[in-house]
């Protein structure tokens, strides 16, 4: 079985956030997430959080969707 690698950017003024996941560890991009959110240190916020969370869901709803039609 091949395995999908996801990738999430995000460029916010000067910061560059970049992400890495696959559904193991989507858990953990989720937390990561979070936390960056709450580090006052980051221009990243809860929106900008909500937003990436939000995607990395669809990428996985697509890759599982592409998974299935490829039998």
């Amino acid at each position: 079985m091949r395995r999908e690698v996801n990738v999430l950017a995000l460029i916010k003024g000067e910061e560059r956030y970049l992400y890495l996941f696959d559904d193991d560890s989507h858990p953990t991009l989720l937390a990561t997430l979070t936390e960056q959110a709450a580090d006052t240190d980051l221009a990243l916020n809860g929106f900008d959080a909500a937003i990436l969370a939000q995607r990395s869901r669809e990428q996985l709803a697509e890759e599982k969707e592409s998974a299935a039609r490829e039998g």
